[in-house]
């Protein structure tokens, strides 16, 4: 079973993303919200966001049978491989089956050298961040181990067990009744985003949303006060919502491993929502600017 379609950010129209941003807008946060407000407010202005950026990529459904090293000059030799194979099926005379091995012959080793072309254009433009990619390509992909775990039957119980190992509960926080504003906070600025935004790369895996750092980077290109509109309450109060608190558990095997009846033979990747990821990072410039200034501050 193929998987579902997914939005191909490559193909993004900037155009009429540009259009569209120009009119929106976030809506207007509370002087003195509370917690359940500005959670509702962040919430709300999101999925506005998000709405409007996924209804423009195209959607792409990746492919099992797609191949890099495919030409349209294979494609030909497929076509007239497969006309000798149906009239010498209709009529199987010596001529016509000796176009049929002849043909085939000549589809194959096409094939072949278009494989071997490719595979040395790879290696030849091959970087320091693609050499595990070669290695996978060389050696193959590594057989995938399903966690037999005991007392868990089917998958919904072994995930259970693996959120409950990798993530055991803790008591709730105690709720906040209201929220207060910094009295020393500096807004934020569209080039806090900008620095957050220079430090993520295009090719980290989004989370729940979907939507990579390079989306995030042509729309602050676009209208770079949206982003500054729609975090700077949040820090501003102090406050993080509980959907940035949302994640994707990828679970890898650790290899070399006796067994895999035991949650310890694996770890988690957890992918965050690249907005989240964007806020954190403008608190730890924020935090490592004021360590450097109280590093420089000397005693009187």
């Amino acid at each position: 079973m193929l998987p579902p379609p997914t939005a191909h950010w490559a193909l993004l129209d900037l155009q009429a993303v540009g259009e569209a941003l120009s009119t929106f807008t976030t809506l207007p946060c509370l002087a003195k919200p509370t917690p359940n407000s500005l959670s509702r407010w962040f919430d709300i202005s999101s999925s506005r966001l998000t709405s409007l950026l996924t209804s423009h990529p195209l959607s792409k459904r990746p492919c099992p049978r797609s191949k890099p090293w495919w030409a349209p000059r294979l494609s030909s030799l497929r076509r007239e491989y497969h006309k000798f194979a149906r009239i010498s099926c209709l009529d199987p005379s010596p001529l016509n089956w000796s176009n049929v091995k002849s043909s085939r012959r000549t589809y194959f080793k096409a094939i072949a050298l278009a494989k071997k072309a490719h595979w040395s254009d790879f290696l030849s433009s091959a970087t320091p961040h693609s050499l595990w990619t070669a290695k996978r390509f060389a050696f193959g992909r590594p057989p995938q181990r399903f966690p037999d775990l005991s007392g868990a039957s089917d998958p919904a119980e072994v995930a259970e067990t693996h959120l409950h190992y990798f993530f055991p509960p803790k008591p709730p926080p105690r709720p906040l009744r209201r929220l207060t504003r910094y009295e020393d906070y500096t807004p934020l600025t569209s080039e806090d985003i900008s620095r957050a935004l220079a430090k993520s790369s295009n090719t980290s895996a989004p989370g729940p949303d979907h939507i990579p750092f390079s989306v995030w980077k042509s729309v602050h290109r676009l209208k770079a006060s949206l982003l500054t509109s729609l975090l700077d309450p949040l820090l501003a109060h102090g406050f993080h919502p509980p959907s940035l608190k949302k994640a994707l558990g990828i679970v890898l095997d650790k290899p070399g491993k006796p067994s895999y009846d035991s949650p310890s033979s694996f770890r988690v990747i957890v992918l965050l929502r690249t907005l989240c990821i964007i806020l954190e990072r403008v608190v730890a410039s924020r935090l490592s600017a004021q360590a450097t200034i109280c590093s420089l501050i000397q005693p009187l």
